[in-house]
């Protein structure tokens, strides 16, 4: 970092100041002084050119007002940049707030309260509040429109200074005895301020500055100290808050009158007055130091004596009060920043976020890429790439050096546990420095190598690419500043500099200087070193001159004459070891062999030096505003040599220029003589500069120009070849050579123009070009992602992949399924399609697509994925898919598992399983018949699950009936049929008779019909039926009916025999076999167990009627020839009962 002073303002009548504050918004500075003196100043850049912007535009006073309304002297400025007010209070305690009112100041309000005077005004943070003290103890807190918010007298004490916290929830005052206390922004006590820095002081002491900077541009790092107390006696301590038991500590050895912060809360300001080894007098000095404590340097200022000092809003210049003028001295921060093709690397820090935002901004397209990188140590570039030195982590020791690519892509991190104070690095090395060691790294990035560098690196490898090395046997000194080209230099601070070769990294030689480098710089040759110390000044070394010295002896290198002061920045041309620039104050100086060129006016940090032209950036200017850096801040310059040349060729013409080239050659100047000449169509001298600046494609143009006839066209190449491609084309359009035109936009890439010339001019020939320019097109706008026009141009380009694509991405599935339907069978691309429609659970689509290109399986897929299991087995069937089978199972047990079993019935019938179907259906009539559910549903469940297996037998003589051929009768296929049937379905009960459980339900429900009905005897034939099914309907139901038919039958033989076998029941528990007894004992002590109608019931007891068919509408034996059997179901009905039923009464077919 490095100061200079750089203007100086006097006050009328020699009047003293006393103090000073620069508003840090709107650049108005206020001072005041004695008798009432009260100015407002305003440092104004008035500048038409625009290169000259920032610290090198010469700056005047468009502001300079005084303000009339103090007696005594005035010893309190302080600003409210919120409310643009100003608050000043002088020795006879007169306070007044004045306010901007077109363009000039006024009295807003006074307050006088006549007992003591006021030591300390402070605005908070948000400007609302403003708290006073008095010398008295009196403490006033006031809001910004004048109310008195509260106030407190600390008795027997002395105030004279206050700070507000930065949540405005603490207050700080400071004593004049040296104490301070805090306090909250009630006015409550709360505890003294332990003071570390003054142990072992002795005498009296008393506070010279308090400033809390509030964090408004954020903090350098996460729990930055950011409260600064300095003493008179020049002690100073950093705090990060209030009660920090671990403050920074600085001995500034100076007598301090004030301090401040910078805008960033980077830098700390001490001013004051430190006595001189040579003279008498004291001198002014400002220290300048940061957060942790480091002296960042001293600033000297003439004059007796300095009271104040204030930063400017943007912490490039400070204002000091010394005497009666105000001095402004400019300030060169370190910014972390560097430069690689192209790349403008900053880093700044902001009050959202804890880390750095690193912004690498490409000047050559205008495109930013940010990054944030926690604790960022240094910025360091060359070539192609860049290095971001960091902490690891807050609590390790650790630090990573990593290697980014010119967008901030990290390429290769290294951890080291040396700290990088200093890091530089070449287009092979990394070289990171701490105070006593220093570490190198040789890093590799991937590109084409040539086998004779491929062998270096396998090499190398071997060997190992990263090495640390002590700083040797002065332990006191320590390395002060690393730069390296083709050796690296270091420089310490006792003054020596040591030189190493690389890659092997060994010492060769050791200089001494006396004096302490800051920063050292190789020429490209490495044969001087520049070197700018901590000061400013610049010096240089010839390291391979042998000069005796004063002793006689022969000794290598050699300090050369020239020296610099005030220069903050230098860089060595690429190209040639003895141009380089340097900037010093506000200009900029180019030399050639030590002599200067007449300087530049700017306050650029210099980026590049190559080619006889020096690109700058105005660093200053981006920061401003850094998250919209602006090209106009990037400025290139030419040298005088490049700018007279230039001159020449255009004033006196190309032989004199080509002779003052000869005489002052540069390969720079040739190509810019090659250019003019080309331009004038002078091919001989063109061609003899392209060969001096060994440029070959240049001199293969000039071949191309030679064998052209057409003076015309020559003109269009060289057009074309200067990049002024409007005007080739134009002279192309001119000579009718459109073909030439196209061709011309299509090298740039330019398909707008291409689409359009092709739509001026007439031709078939050109219908693929147009597709390929359509296409371009569109890729041009898919590739920033707008889809819908691209949609456009790769439908006029017919590129129906990209369409594809395009519609996807649109989520236009109509266009997506026209395209698909629109392509023919089996194209590659409609597989890709199908899965689109997949992605989007769009199941029919989907599987129109597979089926077009002949990927039935995909399709059966996709509808599993989607859970179109019907759709899937629909497809499976018809496609004859061998995997059906598993197919259906997985589905199956997916639906048995959600307990979907009507649905995994439904699946097994749609797909002609019917056994499987029938096995889940009589499951389920089975549990609806144990939880007693009504019996009408459960014979419907047990008919539907009969009507499955009867659909299962057809299924299997069908079967058979395919398979066997040839003269086999029907009866023989049948016969196989049911063989096969009877093989699976052993293990089964419900196949051998489908029907029981629906004719047990179906006698169960008509006995109590008939019954209902007075059919009592019917009744009675019909529950006898039911004792067959003793194993569908639970014993004790069967019993229980038929005991009450036979009971209302009177036929009380069979109600006994029914009593006797529910009494002999095993389910029922002994009360309920009491109960049956005891009705029993009721019905039976009235009635003799005997049946009335012996005749009629006795062919039912005996079961003799098992070889007659029942009747299922009346459950009467079937005795007469003539009667009506289902065709589904296959049973009777009696003939004369038939005519009453349009439906069978047990399966509920049709009658037919």
């Amino acid at each position: 970092m490095f100061f200079y002073l750089s203007k100086k303002i006097a006050i009328p009548n020699n009047v003293k100041l006393k103090c000073i504050s620069w508003n840090k918004d709107q650049g108005f500075i206020a001072c005041g002084g004695e008798d009432g003196l009260l100015k407002v100043l305003k440092l104004e850049t008035q500048t038409d050119d625009a290169k000259l912007r920032g610290l090198a535009a010469p700056s005047n006073l468009s502001m300079n007002q005084t303000l009339e309304g103090h007696s005594g002297s005035v010893q309190v400025v302080t600003w409210n940049e919120q409310y643009q007010k100003l608050t000043t209070s002088d020795q006879n305690g007169l306070i007044i707030v004045w306010m901007l009112y077109k363009g000039s100041w006024y009295e807003e309000m006074i307050n006088n309260r006549n007992k003591s005077v006021v030591r300390s005004m402070s605005w908070n943070a948000d400007g609302q509040k403003i708290c006073i003290v008095y010398e008295d103890g009196a403490v006033i807190v006031g809001s910004v429109d004048g109310n008195r918010i509260w106030g407190k007298d600390l008795k027997g004490i002395q105030l004279c200074h206050v700070a507000w916290s930065a949540d405005s929830k603490i207050l700080l005052f400071g004593m004049a005895n040296g104490e301070i206390h805090i306090y909250d922004n009630q006015g409550n006590f709360i505890m003294k301020m332990k003071l570390n820095c003054l142990v072992n002081v002795t005498g009296a002491v008393s506070i010279a500055g308090i400033h809390w900077y509030h964090g408004t541009e954020g903090y350098v790092e996460p729990h930055c100290p950011c409260l600064a107390i300095c003493f008179d006696n020049g002690r100073c301590q950093i705090m990060r808050h209030e009660n920090d038991q671990n403050p920074v500590l600085i001995d500034s050895g100076m007598y301090v009158v004030s301090i401040q912060w910078n805008h960033t809360g980077s830098v700390l300001a001490v001013a004051g007055s430190q006595k001189a080894i040579t003279q008498d007098k004291d001198v002014n000095t400002v220290q300048f130091y940061t957060p942790f404590g480091e002296h960042l340097g001293t600033l000297k200022i003439p004059g007796k004596q300095m009271s104040a000092l204030s930063w400017e809003g943007g912490g490039l210049k400070i204002a000091l009060a010394v005497d009666s003028f105000i001095y402004f001295a400019n300030i060169r921060p370190d910014y972390k920043w560097g430069y690689c093709s192209n790349t403008v690397v900053y880093a700044y820090t902001r009050p959202d976020r804890p880390e750095y935002c690193v912004i690498f901004w490409d000047t050559k397209n205008n495109e930013k890429y940010v990054k944030y990188v926690k604790s960022l140590i240094s910025i360091t570039t060359c070539g192609d790439f860049c290095i971001l030195a960091t902490k690891a982590d807050e609590n390790h020791p650790q630090f990573v050096l990593v290697l980014c690519n010119s967008i901030g892509t990290p390429l290769d991190p290294k951890y080291i546990d040396l700290v990088p104070l200093f890091v530089t690095m070449t287009k092979t090395h990394v070289i990171a420095a701490s105070k006593e060691a220093f570490y190198t790294w040789q890093y590799r990035v991937a590109k084409k190598l040539t086998a004779l560098e491929i062998n270096q690196i396998t090499r190398s490898r071997k060997e190992g690419r990263e090495r640390i090395y002590h700083v040797d046997d002065t332990p006191s000194g320590s390395v002060d500043g690393v730069l390296d080209y083709s050796k690296a230099i270091q420089s310490r601070e006792s003054g020596t500099i040591q030189r190493y070769s690389l890659p092997n990294v060994g010492l060769i030689q050791k200089y001494s200087l006396d004096c302490r480098a800051y920063q050292l710089s190789l020429n490209c040759n490495s044969s001087r070193l520049a070197i700018i110390d901590i000061s400013g000044v610049l010096t240089f070394f010839d390291l391979d001159a042998r000069v005796t010295d004063s002793t006689g002896q022969q000794v290598i290198g050699e300090l050369l004459k020239l020296e610099r002061k005030d220069v903050w920045d230098m860089k060595w041309a690429k190209d040639n070891p003895d141009l380089f620039a340097m900037m010093e104050k506000t200009r900029m100086y180019v030399f050639r062999n030590l002599d200067p060129e007449e300087p530049i006016q700017t306050s650029g940090y210099i980026c590049n030096f190559e080619d006889l032209e020096i690109k700058s950036v105005l660093l200053d200017e981006i920061l401003k505003n850094p998250e919209y850096p602006d090209k106009d801040y990037i400025i290139n310059f030419e040298i005088r040599s490049l700018r007279d040349s230039r001159a020449l060729i255009e004033k006196v013409g190309i032989e004199d220029a080509s002779q003052f080239i000869e005489d002052n050659p540069h390969p720079r100047l040739w190509r810019l003589l090659a250019e003019a000449a080309l331009q004038k169509l002078d091919l001989h001298t063109a061609e003899q500069a392209f060969v001096r600046c060994k440029d070959y494609q240049g001199i293969k143009f000039v071949k191309r120009l030679g064998n052209l006839q057409s003076e015309s066209m020559k003109q269009a190449e060289v057009a074309a070849y200067f990049g002024r491609f409007e005007e080739a084309e134009r002279m192309y359009l001119d000579m009718d050579r459109r073909d030439l035109a196209i061709g011309l936009r299509l090298k740039l890439g330019d398909w707008f123009r291409v689409l359009q010339l092709l739509k001026t001019g007439s031709g078939d020939a050109d219908d693929s070009l147009l597709e390929q320019a359509h296409n371009a097109i569109g890729d041009y706008f898919a590739d920033r992602q707008k889809w819908l026009n691209a949609v456009q141009y790769y439908v006029q380009g017919r590129n129906q992949e990209r369409l594809a694509e395009c519609y996807y991405m649109l989520e236009d599935y109509e266009g997506l399924e026209n395209l698909a339907n629109s392509l023919p069978e089996n194209h590659k691309l409609l597989p890709e399609i199908a899965q689109m429609f997949v992605r989007a659970g769009m199941c029919e689509q989907a599987v129109t697509a597979f089926l077009k290109c002949n990927q039935p399986k995909a399709a059966v897929d996709t509808c599993v994925h989607l859970n179109r299991w019907n759709k899937a087995v629909e497809l499976a069937k018809s496609h004859n898919m061998k995997e059906i089978g598993s197919l259906l199972a997985r589905y199956a047990s997916h639906l048995l598992e959600k307990n979907k079993i009507l649905d995994a019935i439904e699946l097994y019938r749609k797909a002609s399983y019917f056994y499987d179907a029938a096995k889940l259906m009589f499951k389920i009539a089975d549990e609806e018949a144990k939880k007693r559910t009504k019996p009408l549903r459960v014979k419907k469940l047990y008919v539907l699950s009969a009507l499955l297996i009867e659909q299962y037998h057809e299924q299997m003589k069908n079967a058979q009936r395919g398979k066997v051929k040839g003269k086999s009768s029907e009866a023989t296929s049948a016969l196989a049929g049911l063989l096969e049937e009877e093989v699976l379905s052993t293990t089964s009960r419900f196949t051998d008779n489908a029907w029981r459980g629906a004719e047990a339900y179906h006698f169960f429900i008509l006995a109590q019909r008939q019954l209902y009905e007075g059919y009592v005897d019917n009744a009675l034939k019909t529950a006898l039926h039911l004792r067959d099914y003793e194993d569908i309907i639970p014993a004790v139901e069967i019993y229980s009916l038929l005991a009450l038919c036979a009971c209302a039958s009177r036929a009380f033989g069979t109600c006994s025999k029914a009593f006797i076998k529910l009494e002999s029941l095993e389910t029922l528990s002994s009360e309920q076999k009491q109960q049956y007894e005891n009705l029993a004992l009721e019905i039976f002590t009235k009635h003799t167990p005997k049946d009335n109608r012996k005749s009629e019931l006795d062919s039912f007891l005996e079961g003799g009627e098992g070889k007659l068919p029942t009747c299922v509408a009346t459950g009467k034996p079937v005795t007469e020839y003539q009667f009506w059997t289902c065709s589904v179901c296959k049973h009777c009905v009696l003939a004369q009962e038939i005519s009453n039923y349009n439906f069978c009464p047990l399966c509920h077919s049709a009658v037919g």
